[in-house]
Protein backbone atom coordinates (compact mmCIF):
# COMPACT_ATOMS: atom_id res chain seq x y z
CA UNK A 1 0.00 0.00 0.00
CA UNK A 2 3.13 2.44 0.67
CA UNK A 3 4.44 1.82 -2.47
CA UNK A 4 0.84 2.37 -4.36
CA UNK A 5 0.57 5.26 -2.52
CA UNK A 6 3.62 6.32 -3.95
CA UNK A 7 2.14 5.33 -7.99
CA UNK A 8 -0.42 7.29 -7.07
CA UNK A 9 0.94 10.49 -5.90
CA UNK A 10 2.99 10.35 -9.50
CA UNK A 11 -0.03 9.52 -11.07
CA UNK A 12 -1.35 13.15 -9.56
CA UNK A 13 1.43 14.62 -11.16
CA UNK A 14 1.34 13.04 -14.80
CA UNK A 15 -2.37 12.48 -15.22
CA UNK A 16 -4.52 15.25 -15.20
CA UNK A 17 -7.84 13.45 -15.80
CA UNK A 18 -10.71 14.70 -13.50
CA UNK A 19 -13.83 12.43 -12.43
CA UNK A 20 -16.85 13.40 -10.43
CA UNK A 21 -15.21 16.66 -10.08
CA UNK A 22 -11.71 15.06 -8.42
CA UNK A 23 -8.19 14.10 -9.79
CA UNK A 24 -8.94 10.17 -10.84
CA UNK A 25 -5.73 9.40 -8.66
CA UNK A 26 -7.06 10.93 -5.14
CA UNK A 27 -9.00 8.12 -4.52
CA UNK A 28 -6.28 5.94 -4.97
CA UNK A 29 -4.16 7.76 -3.21
CA UNK A 30 -6.41 8.27 -0.06
CA UNK A 31 -7.40 4.42 0.06
CA UNK A 32 -3.68 3.73 -0.01
CA UNK A 33 -2.53 5.83 2.68
CA UNK A 34 -5.77 4.79 4.84
CA UNK A 35 -4.65 0.98 4.20
CA UNK A 36 -1.29 1.74 5.77
CA UNK A 37 -2.57 3.07 8.69
CA UNK A 38 -5.11 0.30 9.27
CA UNK A 39 -2.09 -2.35 8.12
CA UNK A 40 0.24 -0.99 10.52
CA UNK A 41 -2.04 -0.08 13.94
CA UNK A 42 -3.72 -4.07 13.37
CA UNK A 43 -0.29 -5.11 13.03
CA UNK A 44 0.74 -3.47 16.13
CA UNK A 45 -2.39 -4.53 18.42
CA UNK A 46 -1.64 -8.33 17.50
CA UNK A 47 1.93 -7.91 18.48
CA UNK A 48 0.61 -6.96 21.96
CA UNK A 49 -0.72 -10.65 22.34
CA UNK A 50 1.34 -12.53 24.26
CA UNK A 51 0.41 -15.94 22.53
CA UNK A 52 0.18 -16.00 19.06
CA UNK A 53 -2.84 -17.52 17.18
CA UNK A 54 -3.47 -19.36 14.14
CA UNK A 55 -7.30 -17.31 14.41
CA UNK A 56 -5.25 -14.06 14.67
CA UNK A 57 -2.96 -14.70 11.81
CA UNK A 58 -5.80 -15.85 9.41
CA UNK A 59 -7.58 -13.00 10.67
CA UNK A 60 -5.12 -10.76 9.85
CA UNK A 61 -4.09 -12.31 6.53
CA UNK A 62 -7.58 -12.20 5.09
CA UNK A 63 -7.57 -8.32 5.72
CA UNK A 64 -4.41 -8.50 3.57
CA UNK A 65 -6.54 -10.16 0.92
CA UNK A 66 -9.68 -7.93 1.40
CA UNK A 67 -7.86 -4.96 0.97
CA UNK A 68 -5.42 -5.65 -1.76
CA UNK A 69 -8.73 -6.65 -3.71
CA UNK A 70 -10.27 -3.51 -2.85
CA UNK A 71 -7.30 -1.87 -4.25
CA UNK A 72 -7.13 -2.95 -7.30
CA UNK A 73 -10.39 -2.64 -8.26
CA UNK A 74 -10.02 0.93 -7.09
CA UNK A 75 -6.96 1.63 -9.00
CA UNK A 76 -8.22 -0.49 -12.24
CA UNK A 77 -10.92 1.61 -12.61
CA UNK A 78 -9.02 4.54 -12.39
CA UNK A 79 -6.50 3.62 -15.18
CA UNK A 80 -9.72 3.05 -17.19
CA UNK A 81 -11.34 6.16 -16.40
CA UNK A 82 -13.95 4.67 -14.77
CA UNK A 83 -15.95 5.33 -11.68
CA UNK A 84 -15.09 2.42 -8.92
CA UNK A 85 -17.96 3.50 -6.02
CA UNK A 86 -21.77 3.10 -6.93
CA UNK A 87 -20.74 2.68 -10.70
CA UNK A 88 -23.49 0.13 -12.42
CA UNK A 89 -23.48 2.11 -15.94
CA UNK A 90 -22.27 -1.62 -17.82
CA UNK A 91 -21.99 -5.19 -16.64
CA UNK A 92 -18.15 -5.08 -15.69
CA UNK A 93 -18.47 -2.18 -13.75
CA UNK A 94 -21.27 -3.48 -11.80
CA UNK A 95 -19.55 -6.57 -11.11
CA UNK A 96 -16.48 -4.67 -9.88
CA UNK A 97 -18.98 -2.83 -7.57
CA UNK A 98 -20.63 -5.63 -6.26
CA UNK A 99 -16.90 -7.20 -5.60
CA UNK A 100 -15.67 -4.52 -3.15
CA UNK A 101 -18.64 -4.60 -1.69
CA UNK A 102 -18.26 -8.35 -0.80
CA UNK A 103 -14.24 -7.42 0.03
CA UNK A 104 -15.92 -5.13 2.49
CA UNK A 105 -17.82 -7.35 4.36
CA UNK A 106 -14.81 -9.76 4.87
CA UNK A 107 -12.38 -7.23 5.83
CA UNK A 108 -15.12 -5.90 8.53
CA UNK A 109 -15.52 -10.04 9.84
CA UNK A 110 -11.69 -10.31 9.89
CA UNK A 111 -11.68 -7.11 12.03
CA UNK A 112 -14.22 -8.27 14.31
CA UNK A 113 -12.24 -12.03 14.74
CA UNK A 114 -9.04 -9.82 15.59
CA UNK A 115 -10.95 -7.75 18.43
CA UNK A 116 -12.72 -10.51 19.75
CA UNK A 117 -9.42 -12.13 20.17
CA UNK A 118 -8.07 -8.81 21.36
CA UNK A 119 -10.89 -9.06 23.55
CA UNK A 120 -10.13 -12.11 25.35
CA UNK A 121 -6.07 -11.27 25.43
CA UNK A 122 -4.56 -10.19 28.62
CA UNK A 123 -2.04 -7.48 28.03
CA UNK A 124 -0.43 -6.02 31.37
CA UNK A 125 -1.27 -2.31 30.75
CA UNK A 126 -5.32 -1.93 31.71
CA UNK A 127 -5.02 1.49 29.50
CA UNK A 128 -3.61 0.08 26.54
CA UNK A 129 -5.39 -3.06 26.80
CA UNK A 130 -8.99 -0.70 26.84
CA UNK A 131 -6.95 1.62 24.06
CA UNK A 132 -6.77 -1.02 21.76
CA UNK A 133 -10.36 -2.71 22.51
CA UNK A 134 -12.32 0.39 22.36
CA UNK A 135 -10.53 1.63 19.39
CA UNK A 136 -11.41 -1.68 17.84
CA UNK A 137 -14.94 -0.86 18.65
CA UNK A 138 -15.44 2.55 17.30
CA UNK A 139 -13.20 1.66 14.26
CA UNK A 140 -16.00 -1.29 13.37
CA UNK A 141 -19.25 1.25 13.69
CA UNK A 142 -17.31 3.75 11.41
CA UNK A 143 -16.70 0.73 8.90
CA UNK A 144 -20.38 -0.38 9.37
CA UNK A 145 -21.56 3.19 8.49
CA UNK A 146 -20.15 3.16 5.15
CA UNK A 147 -23.25 1.24 4.68
CA UNK A 148 -25.31 4.30 4.58
CA UNK A 149 -23.74 5.36 1.05
CA UNK A 150 -25.31 2.36 -0.21
CA UNK A 151 -28.69 3.55 -0.29
CA UNK A 152 -29.91 5.18 -3.62
CA UNK A 153 -30.59 8.92 -3.60
CA UNK A 154 -34.17 9.86 -4.51
CA UNK A 155 -32.73 10.84 -7.70
CA UNK A 156 -31.50 7.93 -8.60
CA UNK A 157 -34.80 6.17 -7.60
CA UNK A 158 -36.47 8.28 -9.77
CA UNK A 159 -34.43 6.78 -12.65
CA UNK A 160 -35.45 3.36 -11.85
CA UNK A 161 -33.07 0.71 -13.90
CA UNK A 162 -31.82 3.62 -16.16
CA UNK A 163 -29.80 4.92 -13.15
CA UNK A 164 -26.22 4.16 -13.88
CA UNK A 165 -25.16 5.21 -10.65
CA UNK A 166 -26.46 3.71 -7.14
CA UNK A 167 -25.66 5.53 -3.58
CA UNK A 168 -23.72 8.49 -2.98
CA UNK A 169 -21.11 9.96 -0.88
CA UNK A 170 -22.74 13.51 -0.24
CA UNK A 171 -26.56 14.05 1.25
CA UNK A 172 -28.42 16.65 0.13
CA UNK A 173 -26.66 17.53 -2.80
CA UNK A 174 -24.98 15.27 -5.81
CA UNK A 175 -21.59 13.90 -5.67
CA UNK A 176 -18.77 15.96 -7.22
CA UNK A 177 -19.20 19.54 -5.81
CA UNK A 178 -17.35 21.83 -4.26
CA UNK A 179 -14.94 20.21 -1.97
CA UNK A 180 -12.46 20.59 1.05
CA UNK A 181 -8.85 20.32 0.23
CA UNK A 182 -6.83 16.83 0.94
CA UNK A 183 -10.14 15.20 2.13
CA UNK A 184 -12.11 16.07 -0.85
CA UNK A 185 -15.50 16.38 1.61
CA UNK A 186 -18.51 18.14 0.17
CA UNK A 187 -18.86 21.79 1.70
CA UNK A 188 -22.17 22.61 0.47
CA UNK A 189 -24.02 19.41 1.59
CA UNK A 190 -23.79 16.62 4.16
CA UNK A 191 -20.57 14.08 3.55
CA UNK A 192 -21.05 10.46 4.93
CA UNK A 193 -17.28 9.82 4.38
CA UNK A 194 -17.08 12.00 7.26
CA UNK A 195 -18.45 9.50 9.93
CA UNK A 196 -16.86 6.80 8.29
CA UNK A 197 -13.41 8.63 8.38
CA UNK A 198 -13.66 9.65 12.14
CA UNK A 199 -15.31 5.67 13.17
CA UNK A 200 -12.01 4.13 11.09
CA UNK A 201 -8.97 6.25 12.43
CA UNK A 202 -10.31 5.53 15.92
CA UNK A 203 -7.81 2.57 15.71
CA UNK A 204 -5.17 4.96 15.36
CA UNK A 205 -6.37 7.92 17.51
CA UNK A 206 -6.84 6.15 20.61
CA UNK A 207 -3.50 4.17 20.94
CA UNK A 208 -1.94 7.58 19.90
CA UNK A 209 -3.90 9.52 22.79
CA UNK A 210 -2.25 6.98 25.31
CA UNK A 211 1.17 7.15 24.27
CA UNK A 212 0.76 10.88 24.43
CA UNK A 213 -0.17 10.50 28.53
CA UNK A 214 2.79 8.32 28.77
CA UNK A 215 5.22 10.52 27.04
CA UNK A 216 3.81 13.58 29.79
CA UNK A 217 4.07 11.21 32.45
CA UNK A 218 7.55 12.09 33.13
CA UNK A 219 6.83 15.71 34.02
CA UNK A 220 3.09 14.99 35.73
CA UNK A 221 3.57 12.59 37.97
CA UNK A 222 -0.73 12.00 38.56
CA UNK A 223 -0.22 10.46 34.93
CA UNK A 224 2.31 7.43 36.32
CA UNK A 225 -1.15 6.04 37.78
CA UNK A 226 -2.00 2.99 35.86
CA UNK A 227 -6.10 4.07 36.97
CA UNK A 228 -5.54 7.79 36.03
CA UNK A 229 -4.57 6.55 32.16
CA UNK A 230 -7.22 4.25 32.23
CA UNK A 231 -9.66 6.85 32.90
CA UNK A 232 -8.48 9.18 30.28
CA UNK A 233 -8.56 6.51 27.75
CA UNK A 234 -12.58 6.22 28.89
CA UNK A 235 -13.09 9.49 28.61
CA UNK A 236 -11.31 9.86 24.49
CA UNK A 237 -13.29 7.00 23.87
CA UNK A 238 -16.60 8.13 25.12
CA UNK A 239 -15.71 11.34 23.10
CA UNK A 240 -15.38 9.62 19.97
CA UNK A 241 -18.17 7.74 20.07
CA UNK A 242 -20.35 10.70 20.83
CA UNK A 243 -18.06 12.65 18.15
CA UNK A 244 -18.96 9.78 15.39
CA UNK A 245 -22.74 10.38 16.24
CA UNK A 246 -22.58 13.60 16.21
CA UNK A 247 -21.08 13.82 12.68
CA UNK A 248 -22.84 11.32 11.34
CA UNK A 249 -26.26 13.40 12.62
CA UNK A 250 -25.13 16.18 10.71
CA UNK A 251 -24.12 14.43 7.30
CA UNK A 252 -27.50 12.90 7.24
CA UNK A 253 -29.20 16.13 7.66
CA UNK A 254 -27.94 17.08 4.22
CA UNK A 255 -25.17 19.56 6.74
CA UNK A 256 -21.77 20.41 5.44
CA UNK A 257 -19.32 19.76 8.22
CA UNK A 258 -18.05 23.31 7.74
CA UNK A 259 -21.35 24.91 7.76
CA UNK A 260 -22.93 23.74 11.14
CA UNK A 261 -26.36 24.92 12.20
CA UNK A 262 -27.31 25.99 15.78
CA UNK A 263 -28.46 22.22 16.67
CA UNK A 264 -24.93 21.02 15.62
CA UNK A 265 -23.14 23.59 17.63
CA UNK A 266 -25.01 23.37 20.59
CA UNK A 267 -24.60 19.79 20.25
CA UNK A 268 -20.56 20.29 20.21
CA UNK A 269 -20.65 22.30 22.59
CA UNK A 270 -22.49 20.05 24.84
CA UNK A 271 -20.17 17.11 24.02
CA UNK A 272 -17.01 19.25 24.64
CA UNK A 273 -18.01 20.27 28.40
CA UNK A 274 -19.06 16.87 29.09
CA UNK A 275 -15.45 15.59 27.95
CA UNK A 276 -13.75 18.41 29.91
CA UNK A 277 -15.72 17.38 33.12
CA UNK A 278 -14.86 13.93 32.45
CA UNK A 279 -11.12 14.58 32.21
CA UNK A 280 -11.19 16.36 35.79
CA UNK A 281 -12.66 13.90 36.82
CA UNK A 282 -10.55 11.17 35.40
CA UNK A 283 -7.49 12.95 36.55
CA UNK A 284 -8.22 13.09 40.19
CA UNK A 285 -5.88 11.24 42.35
CA UNK A 286 -6.97 7.60 43.39
CA UNK A 287 -7.04 7.71 47.27
CA UNK A 288 -5.11 4.65 47.42
CA UNK A 289 -3.40 5.43 45.20
CA UNK A 290 0.68 6.29 45.54
CA UNK A 291 3.27 7.54 42.36
CA UNK A 292 5.77 5.02 41.63
CA UNK A 293 8.42 7.03 42.98
CA UNK A 294 6.54 6.93 46.55
CA UNK A 295 6.60 3.08 46.30
CA UNK A 296 9.93 3.05 45.64
CA UNK A 297 10.70 5.35 48.74
CA UNK A 298 8.68 3.55 51.33
CA UNK A 299 10.24 0.17 50.22
CA UNK A 300 13.93 1.31 50.15
CA UNK A 301 13.00 3.02 53.50
CA UNK A 302 14.26 1.05 56.57
CA UNK A 303 11.90 0.44 59.45
CA UNK A 304 12.65 2.15 62.79
CA UNK A 305 15.01 0.11 65.18
CA UNK A 306 12.84 -0.56 68.57
CA UNK A 307 15.14 0.13 71.48
CA UNK A 308 14.43 -0.44 74.93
Amino acid sequence: MAALAVVAAVGLIVDDRVLVGAPIWFKPLKFAVSFVAYGLTLAWMLSRRPVRSRAAQWAAHTVVVAGTVEMAVITGQAIRGRRSHFNIETPLDQSLFVVMGLTIVVLWTATLVIALLLFRARLDDRAATWAIRLGLLIALAGLALGGLMLAPTPQQQAAGQLATVVGAHSVGVPDGGPAMPLTGWNTTGGDLRIPHFVGMHALQALPLFLYGIEALAGRFARLRHERVRLRLVLVAAGFLTALLALVTWQALRGQALIHPDAMTLGALGALGAATAIGAYAALRRPADAHTPDDRSNESATPAPELTA
